[in-house]
């Protein structure tokens, strides 16, 4: 075997198991990246579902695998579920999301999009719209997709099963739902598809549907979903515990180090290139207590933030949360905010986007997250716990929400 040969080999075993859950014909898809296929690339899709205005680092997970299959020489399809989105993807949920309407879909897609390129390469990305053939869609056509599957069969899914068992309500748009994604597969014509662990089912009606309209079937890889920053449940947006892909590198780094010590490992797998090796001897270090895990947490931080920013950005990144949290200073480079008279604080929070709304302004403060440093000093800081405290314009000073959170008053 050749040096190129073996570093193939090497290349193709990374794509193929790091951050990887499960592929479903594993020795098919191994044969068809090393031998090739016919002498063209292979058509690797992604779904991406635009629910919501942010992509999470979540995302960034499925995104950089699409990436690894381009670096062989791969094409890939990105679909953007503008026609599922207005019935509402039920995957991985209790209960019935929502549709959305054709206008809040175009917004999402937009931002999305510009997201996804900054991980994977336009050049050798197809990007398709459900819309292009679902909007042709008769009663007919949709009539004759739902005769490939039985009620039985797509209860067999996780989410549905839960919610069938408990008594929740399952809507019948909802069934559509895999077989819409799924027919995505037939007309892509796809021959691999990449999604997260809650999508392996809609994945497999892709598998099943493709025969059925006389294409082979394509292969199935599915990616470790990433847990949120509760370290239990899966990053979403919905349930608020995600770090957005377009977080500022302060931001990203200091979310990164409070995520517990128990779901290091995961980012580090799925989301940087750090040898398996080096990240076994960290496993190694920390259980055996010669490696305090906040070194290994700041490793992480800093090598995905350089991900999604550079490399100067993590450092500056890093000091800051030292300087911050280790030294006990006030950050630098606070935002000014311009106040020309006193405001209650719970406006304030609200009009300077510290809150979404004045029952979370009211949460922060009763809470104790909110302290002001009138002198613009660390050692000055006062605790506001009175929802009609009174901000006064007093140039310089500080305000400070949560842990992360800050802006310094101008007058």
């Amino acid at each position: 075997m050749t040096v190129k040969q073996q570093a193939i080999r090497e290349t193709i075993e990374y794509v193929l198991t790091r951050g990887v859950a499960q592929i479903e014909k594993e020795a098919e898809l191994r044969r068809l990246l090393l031998e090739g296929n016919k002498g063209e690339p292979l058509r690797v899709k992604l779904g991406v579902d635009p629910s919501h205005y942010d992509l999470t680092i979540g995302h960034a997970v499925a995104f950089r695998k699409l990436r690894q299959f381009q670096q062989l020489g791969h094409k890939a399809f990105v679909v953007i579920g503008d026609w599922t989105a207005r019935l509402g993807d039920p995957s991985g949920r209790e209960d019935a999301r929502k549709p959305l309407t054709a206008e809040q879909v175009k917004d999402h897609a937009a931002t999305y999009l510009e997201q996804f390129f900054r991980i994977v390469d336009p050049e050798l990305t197809e990007v398709c719209w459900q819309s292009e053939w679902y909007d042709h869609f008769t009663l007919s056509n949709a009539l004759k997709l739902l005769s490939h599957k039985t009620v039985a069969q797509v209860l067999e899914r996780d989410d549905f099963s839960k919610r069938y068992k408990g008594g929740v309500e399952i809507y019948l748009s909802e069934f559509m739902y895999p077989l819409l994604q799924g027919y995505d597969s037939v007309m892509l014509r796809s021959d691999v598809e990449i999604g997260g662990t809650d999508q392996t089912f809609n994945i497999l009606v892709g598998r099943e549907l493709q025969p059925i309209f006389g294409q082979p079937s394509q292969q199935i890889l599915t990616v470790q979903l990433i847990v949120g920053l509760d370290g239990f449940k899966k990053m979403g947006k919905s349930l608020s515990n995600y770090i957005a892909m377009t977080a500022p590198a302060n931001d990203m780094y200091g979310k990164l180090m409070s995520l517990p010590d128990h779901a290091m490992m995961s980012y580090f797998e799925t989301l940087t290139d750090v040898p398996q090796a080096e990240l076994n001897e960290f496993s190694r270090k920390m259980a055996e207590g010669s490696l305090n895990p906040r070194d290994v947490k700041m490793r992480m931080a800093r090598e995905i933030v350089s991900k999604f920013h550079n490399a100067p950005a993590a450092r500056e990144a890093e000091e800051a949360f030292i300087r911050q949290f280790s030294e006990h200073k006030l950050p630098t480079g606070i935002a000014d905010y311009q106040l020309s008279h006193p405001v209650n604080i719970l406006t304030l929070m609200v009009d300077a986007k510290l809150a979404k709304s004045n029952g979370e302004a009211r949460r922060l403060v009763q809470q104790g997250g909110v302290s002001f440093f009138p002198e613009g000093e660390a050692s000055e800081a006062q605790r506001i716990s009175d929802v009609n405290f009174v901000v006064p314009v007093i140039d310089g000073a500080i305000l400070k929400i949560g842990k992360l959170q800050y802006i310094r008053i101008k007058r």
